[in-house]
């Protein structure tokens, strides 16, 4: 097996099963308060995420979600707690940063890709000029992912030539191609049109059977069912409720949950 197949394969490994002897907590936020201004967009924030856990992150619009996701490779800086990824406490240490966002990669509401770059030039760009990786090696590696999100033909075009859904598993391909430890969705699938919503599910219901450690933030309850190991509902920038999937909306143990899955849930 060539070197660039042993790479392949290691990308596609569980990111549980890489080390065993390491920190089983992937991402430990304590105590974390930010605010915007006056506006207090995270109240004491407390949450560990294990590793190959599948944390859904839901509540009301402008509860802080996106914000605290943020938070945990330092896109978003905070006032008070810390926040520790993968062993690694995020200050405002560049190089800390740096390590911290090389293993942790990050899907966006908006696409975020190059236009002017190709499917196949937006996948290798970070590996080549991040990882230091030959450019023969990362094609290899995009490759295998745009296999894996089922979009490998699209490898030539550019982001325009492209629907919205293949557009997103672009970005989920792009991210993955930086072999991260640990993958952050920002509502992925609120910018597509309904009839592509369940391709890039499909992609993360995929990702998550593979093991991978995984923060979500969205509004599709039946993936948060499907594939969460744990479901948080956020309010008023507070974690309000912290459970599994079943019980979590069988049997919600706060009211402000009981109001927000009856507004959401047929």
């Amino acid at each position: 097996m060539s070197a660039i197949d042993n790479d392949a394969r290691s990308a596609a490994a569980p990111a549980g099963d890489i080390g065993t002897t390491r920190n089983p907590i992937a991402v430990d936020i304590c105590g974390v308060n930010k605010w915007f201004g006056a506006f207090h967009v995270l109240r004491d924030i407390n949450l560990q995420v294990k590793r190959s856990e599948r944390i859904v992150i839901c509540g009301p619009s402008g509860g802080g979600k996106s914000t605290l996701l943020r938070c945990v490779n330092r896109l978003e800086d905070w006032q008070q707690g810390r926040v520790i990824v993968d062993g690694v406490e995020l200050t405002e240490d560049l190089k800390s940063i740096d390590e911290v966002r090389r293993e942790v990669g990050m899907v966006f509401q908006q696409f975020n890709l190059f236009p002017h770059l190709s499917v196949l030039d937006n996948c290798t760009l970070a590996p080549i000029w991040v990882r230091g990786m030959a450019r023969k090696e990362a094609e290899a590696i995009a490759h295998h992912y745009l296999e894996r999100v089922r979009i490998p033909e699209q490898a030539a075009k550019y982001p325009a030539q492209l629907s919205g859904g293949q557009q997103q598993r672009v970005a989920i391909a792009r991210a993955l191609c930086m072999q991260p430890k640990i993958m952050l969705f920002d509502e992925p699938t609120s910018s597509l049109d309904p009839e592509m919503v369940r391709e890039v599910l499909d992609t993360m219901v995929a990702l998550a059977m593979d093991g991978m450690t995984m923060m979500v933030v969205t509004h599709e309850m039946g993936f948060a069912r499907q594939v969460a190991t744990r479901v948080v509902l956020m309010d008023a920038g507070q974690i309000i409720e912290v459970n599994a999937p079943e019980p979590f909306f069988t049997n919600p143990q706060h009211e402000r949950t009981k109001a927000f899955l009856s507004q959401i849930l047929p």
